[in-house]
């Protein structure tokens, strides 16, 4: 997905991964929470012309965690746009929605190289 969005991004996007997921032993965990870290936080964050999106990515039938639905209304009431989408085919829809995509024109060249 981040490739995706480096090669069809919109001009300007800031795109990272936030790093937080996994198993953590007990004292590890608590090093992370005293530095910060936030359970729950989306996969991917993308910062466009002031505002932030984040994108939590599931498989289809995927669910979403408890801690991931507490983050999520607490950055959507921060004023971030934030959603979880089941598949990649729904990610990248919702990210052309929002503009943050360029139009994907592969299918229109193929047929011009002859």
């Amino acid at each position: 997905m981040l490739e995706h969005l480096r090669w069809r991004g919109a001009k300007g996007l800031f795109v990272f991964h936030y790093p937080a997921g996994g198993w953590r032993s007990p004292v590890e965990a608590a090093i992370f929470k005293s530095l910060g870290v936030i359970a729950g936080i989306p996969d991917i964050l993308i910062i466009h012309q002031g505002k932030l999106y984040a994108l939590e990515l599931k498989n289809i039938g995927g669910q979403t965690t408890a801690a991931q639905i507490e983050t999520q209304a607490l950055m959507n009431a921060a004023g971030a746009v934030v959603v979880t989408t089941y598949g990649i085919d729904a990610a990248l829809k919702w990210l052309e929605a929002q503009g943050l995509l360029r139009p994907n024109v592969a299918n229109q060249c193929a047929g011009t190289l002859t």
